[in-house]
């Protein structure tokens, strides 16, 4: 089982079909897994132009499908290895399939993001990929990954039942060279200037003095 630089057990995001994992599919396990995920949904109606009354009166006219989104850190730093080779993978992901033999139809490959109880089948339809830290000769090893899965056959997101455990869900993160508070951060919660929460978290006396190796909390709810 894949785990993250924290220790936890990773999110993945493969291919997948009807019956299941596709057949030696390539999996991309996250190496942090993402602090959260939003589902979002939203239904077209029209107003009834023959209604009389005081209070507006609406028609059905179309299901939209189903969104995830979430943000993934990719971080190579330790090893100097180009991020971009752990994030290729999830760029194959948006790359057309041929439907069928003797067929020139193209179709997305399907997905699943699984992730705990959480399991959502879709199509990738947008993915930014930006790099934010470099090694002295330009090599990126650190990119920040904004993705968008598409669910156009609507089913409810499959939330299974966990098989052991309990309890809260605790983040943590484990530190690299190069880490900083304001830039951990900028990787969780999108806001630099959240790192004294964090630091006032985890009881940092030097919130500069962190250490390649260490563990620290990353508190989930922050104003």
């Amino acid at each position: 089982m894949a785990t993250t630089r924290g220790n936890l057990v990773s999110a993945e995001i493969y291919k997948t079909n009807e019956a299941g994992t596709a057949k030696d599919a390539p999996i991309v396990s996250c190496m942090f897994n993402p602090f959260e995920y939003t589902v979002s949904k939203t239904n077209s109606y029209s107003e009834d132009p023959k209604n009389q009354s005081d209070s507006p009166s609406v028609n059905f006219k179309k299901a939209g499908p189903q969104t995830l989104k979430l943000a993934l850190v990719f971080d190579t730093y330790e090893t100097g290895e180009d991020v971009s080779q752990q994030t290729r993978l999830l760029w194959k992901f948006m790359e057309p399939t041929e439907a069928a033999a003797n067929s020139d139809k193209k179709e997305p490959p399907r997905v699943a993001f699984a992730w705990g109880p959480f399991r959502f089948t879709a199509v990738v339809t947008n993915m930014t990929q930006k790099f934010t830290l470099f090694k002295k000769d330009g090599i990126p090893v650190r990119a920040k990954v904004d993705i968008t899965f598409t669910q156009y056959d609507d089913k409810v997101p499959d939330y299974q039942n966990p098989t052991s455990g309990g309890g809260s869900v605790m983040r943590t993160w484990q530190v690299i060279r190069g880490d900083r508070l304001d830039n951990i951060a900028a990787d969780v919660y999108g806001d630099a200037t959240k790192w004294r929460q964090i630091a006032e978290y985890n009881d940092l006396d030097n919130p500069l003095a962190l250490r390649p190796g260490q563990h620290i909390m990353i508190p989930k709810d922050v104003t």
